[in-house]
């Protein structure tokens, strides 16, 4: 009698792992096509938002389609900052708005004296500047001492790399640093620094920060021992 149960016995963990199999399988599929009708709708609205900006005839309609397009994509928060001249500087005052919520003040104040007092304690900045190409400032927001960069760090994962890379272009981000584990500028930007003084300085600033997250515009973002991070980033400057 016991003989005969043991083959329904193991029947029955089998069909609860068939069972198991069917709702992850389903899962994922609902899961994966959740992710792709988001991508869409994003390009999408990225798509409509470009076309707009391009073709914007004068500011009003600039801040127009950015407050509509960037609240439906759950932008919160975005300031956008316009440069103004006086005498030889164009770029020495800046006018600088929220334009998610364009009732907000607008803040003036000397570009190369940010953050404006409206701002003091909150955001600090440091220039990266000696290229021959480019400058770049890095910003950190002291309350979530988060550092905030463009190009000085690129940290492409490798499931990234695999999945939109080529195999040379691969071979190449690996030998130039600007992968996982270095998170380099890329080798023209650091060829383009001629001059040194003012970038160690820039490094050096950066680094007092003592950042815990570090936030990129290409790769990954860093939630934890930034600082560490950006030590090593930066370790090409010297």
């Amino acid at each position: 009698s016991q003989a005969r149960q043991l083959p329904a016995l193991r029947q029955e963990p089998e069909a609860l792992l068939d069972d198991a199999r069917v709702l992850i399988s389903a899962a994922m599929r609902q899961q994966h096509r959740r992710q792709v009708v988001d991508h869409r709708w994003t390009s999408n609205h990225v798509g409509r938002l470009t076309a707009l900006l391009l073709t914007a005839l004068d500011e009003a309609q600039i801040y127009e389609s950015l407050a509509h397009y960037l609240a439906e994509m759950g932008i919160h928060t975005a300031w956008l900052a316009l440069f103004e001249a006086e005498d030889d500087d164009p770029v020495a005052w800046s006018r600088i708005r929220d334009v998610v919520a364009p009732a907000r003040p607008v803040l003036h104040s000397r570009t190369r004296s940010f953050p404006p007092p409206e701002w003091q304690g909150v955001f600090d900045l440091a220039w990266f500047r000696g290229s021959r190409f480019l400058d770049e400032i890095v910003f950190f927001h002291r309350p979530s001492r988060t550092a905030i960069l463009a190009d000085m760090s690129e940290n492409f994962t490798e499931a990234f790399l695999e999945r939109y890379w080529s195999g040379w272009q691969r071979a190449v981000a690996r030998l130039w640093g600007i992968v996982e584990g270095k998170g380099y500028a890329p080798l023209e930007l650091r060829l383009s620094f001629i001059f040194r003084s003012d970038l160690r300085k820039a490094r050096d600033k950066v680094l007092a920060w003592n950042p815990r997250r570090v936030v990129m515009a290409h790769g990954r973002w860093q939630d934890d021992n930034g600082r560490a991070f950006l030590e090593r980033a930066f370790a090409w400057i010297g």
